[in-house]
């Protein structure tokens, strides 16, 4: 007969050292977390909230960065109301922002129209449609912009060859907003990549049920394409609108630094600039600078809100 010896009861103090073992493991792997994460933590609270929250203290005094600020509670508002140029300022971005966008999208998205059909070269197309947006915002890409919209140049010539006689465009107020917009939309390769993605995701039973029904191309992109894409387009809509808000590189260098002629492009980004750096009025600025913030969320808001009446999401359906 053999006797099996029971195993020695596991004392308590092991029981309960294990769990506190296993805390200071989860302790340390948070710390090192927080360790990868610090540099980001502190490039954002020293060079992201810290400049927002000192900017926004500044928007409600007298500062010039060479004294002390003076505070002035709400007169950097009055006067920034007030001020022409400013009203200017407003009036051409909101002319670039209603013309720029839309048109920035509608070549995206019939560009990626045509790139979801299956055909060679795709790949290369994609590449060669999509460059311009890594190099359109670079100040290089602005002085070749100057060179072809000046007196004399290729756009100049090439108009005179269809009767048009209204010399470059830098130098002319009436059309020199619109070699901006022409820069805009020159950069739908960003807008594109993700109307592409999306129009990948619309099922193609969809296609073929509404083919034998007899649809032709445009009902069918009427009735099934926007629909089954408008999530991807409000997310290019609500992106491409706050980039438009707060276009500065093209309108300042394109100009040659003057924002103009005569304001021309005098863009909200491009006052806020001359008047924060080259009239040391930092306060005035940060008035500004806030001022822009609150416009675009409340066109953010806008934005979100109107998206029950168009924007059909897939849970919803469901």
């Amino acid at each position: 007969m053999t006797l099996v010896k029971e195993a020695p009861a596991r004392p308590a103090e092991k029981r309960s050292a294990a769990p506190a073992a296993g805390r200071r493991g989860r302790r340390r792997e948070n710390l090192a977390g927080y360790l990868f994460m610090s540099p980001w933590i502190a490039g954002f609270l020293l060079l992201t909230a810290g400049p927002m929250i000192a900017s926004l203290y500044y928007a409600f005094t007298s500062y010039n960065l060479f004294t002390p600020p003076r505070w002035v509670g709400l007169d950097n508002f009055t006067t920034m109301f007030q001020d022409p140029r400013w009203q200017k300022s407003v009036q051409v971005t909101l002319k670039y922002v209603v013309v720029a966008t839309p048109l920035k999208l509608l070549l995206a998205l019939g560009v990626a129209l045509l790139l979801a059909q299956k055909r060679r070269g795709q790949a290369l197309y994609r590449a060669a449609f999509y460059m311009p947006s890594l190099i359109g915002a670079s100040v290089s890409v602005g002085f070749v912009w100057r060179a072809l919209f000046s007196d004399d140049a290729v756009v100049d010539r090439t108009q005179k060859i269809f009767g048009l006689d209204v010399g470059g465009w830098i130098g002319n107020p009436d059309y020199v907003l619109y070699s901006l917009v022409a820069l805009s939309i020159w950069q739908f390769g960003a807008p594109m990549v993700i109307f592409l993605a999306g129009l990948k995701q619309v099922p193609q039973e969809l296609y073929e049920a509404a083919e034998m029904d007899g649809a032709g191309p445009f009902r069918r992109f009427w009735n099934i394409t926007l629909p089954m894409i408008s999530p991807v387009l409000f997310f290019n809509v609500l992106l491409e609108s706050i980039h438009a808000f707060q276009v500065f590189g093209s309108a300042y260098v394109v100009s040659d630094t003057r924002c103009g002629p005569a304001d021309a492009t005098l863009v909200y980004t491009c006052y806020l600039y001359q008047k924060g750096f080259k009239e040391a009025q930092m306060g005035f600025a940060s008035a500004m600078a806030w001022t822009l913030v609150v416009a675009v969320a409340l066109v953010t808001a806008v934005l979100f809100w109107s998206q029950k009446k168009w924007v059909h999401y897939e849970e919803a359906a469901k």
